[in-house]
C-alpha cells in the first residue's frame, strides 16, 4: 500500500490514549471528532486502535463491496460489548452459525407473515391505552419506560407467545444494568470479565441471572405446552434439526437466540417510539398533519394490514425521527487483515466504527440536516448509505419490516387517543448505549383525547 495515506489520530494522553473522554461521554466525544476531524478519524485506547468513519462511501464499501476484510468480532474466549449479553446469538455471531441462524429465522420477518402479527400488536397497543386511561388524566410517566414496557410486551407475545409483564419491574432494571455493562466494555479493554467478582461484575451478572431465569423460563414453558408447528419463532427454533446429525439446537443456542430477538428486538423499537413521540411533542404542525392523515382510518379493531401501506406521512415521521435519532449509533467491525480503505491504511486487528448517527447529520447529503423535516422522505428520494437505520448489506437487520410495522402500528394508536406533553421543555440529551437514548428519559404527562 505505498500510496495509502494514515488517518489522522484524536489528540490522546500517552498511556490511556482516548479513554478519559470516552468513559466520560462517548456520544458528545465521537460528535466532537467528526466535527474536529471530519469522515476519517483514528483513536486509540490503551494498546488499541479504532478508526470512526461518518460518509456513506465508506460505510458502503466496508459493509458490502469489502465485507469479508470488516468482520464481526466475537471472540468466545474474551466476549465484549453485546457478546457478553448474547452469546451467539443472531446479532453477534458469525459464519456458519450466523448464515444457518439467519436462514433458518428469515420466515418469520418476511412481508408475506408480518400481516398476521398485526392483531398481536394492536392488541398490546390497546392494553396499554386502557391502562393510560385508568391512571387518569393528565398522570406523569416516563416515555421511554412505558415505550420499553409496551414493546417487551409485543416482543414477547408475537415471536415466544407469552408475557412478561408480570415480570416487568425485575426485567426492566436487569436489562438497563447488562446493556450499561455491555456498552461500557466496549471501548474498554480495561474492563474485568464478568468472573472477577468486582461490584460492576456482581451487579451484572445479577442481572444476567435475571434475564436468564426469564428466558429459560420461557423456553421450558413452551417444550411443557407444545403450540402448533411454525406458529412463532420460538417455535421454529424448537422444531430446527441439523441436515446431517438431526440434532436439534442446544438449550445454550436456543438461550442465545431467543435472549438476542427478546432484547434487540424490544430495546431499537422502544428508543424509536420515545424518540418519535418526544419530536412530534416539540412539532406541532408535524403531529397535526399526522392526526389529519389518521382521520381516514377506521376503527383499530377494522384496520386492515392494507389500511398502513396509504399513511405515507406517518412512513415518513418514523423515518425521520430514523435519521435524526437513530436507535443503533455505531455499527461496529474488526479489520480482519491490512487494507487499503478509501485511501488510508488500516492495520488488521484493529476495529472499525462506523457512525450511523454521522450519516444522517452529514451535511453533503442532506439539507439543515437538524431540523426535523418528515416531508425529506415523501416521494421516491433516493439516501443510498446516507440512511441506513437498520445496517447494509448481508447483516442488516433481520427484524427491520417487523420494527417499522410495529411501530407504524403503535405510533397511529397512541396519536389517534392521546396528547404527550414534555414536562422538560428543553432538547433532551443524548446518551450512547448500545442504543441511542434519551439521557434520564423523557417525562411527560398524557392528556386523553376525545
Amino acid at each position: 500500500m505505498p500510496n495509502a495515506k494514515s488517518i489522522p489520530q484524536a489528540k490522546a494522553d500517552f498511556l490511556i490514549g482516548n479513554l478519559r473522554p470516552l468513559a466520560a461521554d462517548p456520544f458528545l466525544t465521537l460528535s466532537a471528532w467528526w466535527r474536529d476531524y471530519g469522515d476519517a478519524v483514528g483513536f486509540r485506547v490503551l494498546t488499541r486502535q479504532f478508526y470512526m468513519f461518518s460518509h456513506p462511501q465508506m460505510a458502503e464499501q466496508a459493509l458490502v463491496r469489502q465485507a469479508g476484510k470488516f468482520v464481526k468480532m466475537y471472540d468466545p474466549q474474551k466476549p465484549k460489548g453485546l457478546e457478553l449479553v448474547l452469546g451467539q446469538g443472531l446479532v453477534t455471531s458469525r459464519g456458519e452459525l450466523w448464515r444457518n441462524q439467519r436462514r433458518l429465522m428469515q420466515p418469520v420477518f418476511q412481508r408475506g407473515n408480518l400481516s398476521a402479527l398485526q392483531s398481536q400488536i394492536v392488541a398490546a397497543g390497546r392494553e396499554m391505552l386502557l391502562r393510560w386511561q385508568g391512571l387518569g388524566d393528565g398522570v406523569q410517566v416516563n416515555l421511554c419506560d412505558e415505550m420499553m414496557r409496551l414493546t417487551l410486551e409485543v416482543i414477547t407475545q408475537t415471536m415466544f407467545g407469552t408475557s412478561v409483564l408480570d415480570r416487568i419491574e425485575a426485567i426492566a432494571p436487569a436489562l438497563d444494568t447488562a446493556l450499561r455493562h455491555a456498552a461500557a466494555s466496549l471501548l474498554n479493554p480495561l474492563s474485568l470479565p464478568p468472573s472477577v467478582p468486582t461490584p460492576r461484575n456482581r451487579a451484572f451478572n445479577r442481572a444476567m441471572a435475571t434475564l436468564d431465569g426469564v428466558v429459560y423460563g420461557i423456553i421450558e414453558q413452551r417444550r411443557t405446552h407444545p403450540a402448533p408447528a411454525g406458529q412463532d419463532l420460538l417455535g421454529m427454533l424448537l422444531q430446527a434439526r441439523d441436515e446431517d446429525s438431526g440434532a436439534g439446537m442446544s438449550d445454550r443456542q436456543l438461550r442465545d437466540e431467543v435472549l438476542t430477538i427478546f432484547s434487540a428486538g424490544h430495546e431499537t423499537t422502544s428508543n424509536l417510539l420515545s424518540w418519535t413521540l418526544y419530536l412530534l411533542a416539540r412539532h406541532p404542525e408535524a403531529l397535526g398533519r399526522l392526526r389529519r392523515e389518521l382521520q381516514a382510518l377506521p376503527a383499530e379493531e377494522d384496520w386492515q394490514f392494507a389500511d398502513l401501506q396509504n399513511l405515507e406521512y406517518c412512513k415518513a415521521v418514523l423515518h425521520e425521527s430514523l435519521r435524526l435519532r437513530p436507535p443503533v449509533g455505531i455499527i461496529m467491525r474488526k479489520v480482519a487483515q491490512d487494507v487499503e480503505f478509501e485511501g488510508y491504511r488500516l492495520a488488521a486487528g484493529s476495529l472499525a466504527l462506523f457512525n450511523i448517527f454521522n450519516l444522517h447529520h452529514h451535511p453533503q447529503f442532506w439539507d439543515d440536516p437538524e431540523r426535523f423535516e418528515p416531508e425529506r422522505f415523501l416521494g421516491n428520494r433516493s439516501h443510498r448509505f446516507a440512511f441506513m437505520p437498520f445496517g447494509a448489506g448481508e447483516r442488516i437487520c433481520i427484524g427491520n419490516h417487523f420494527a417499522l410495522l410495529e411501530s407504524q402500528l403503535l405510533l397511529s394508536l397512541i396519536v389517534r387517543h392521546y396528547d404527550i406533553e414534555l414536562l422538560d421543555p428543553g432538547e433532551a440529551e443524548i446518551e450512547l448505549m448500545v442504543s441511542l437514548r434519551p439521557k434520564g428519559g423523557l417525562p411527560a404527562s398524557l392528556h386523553r383525547l376525545a
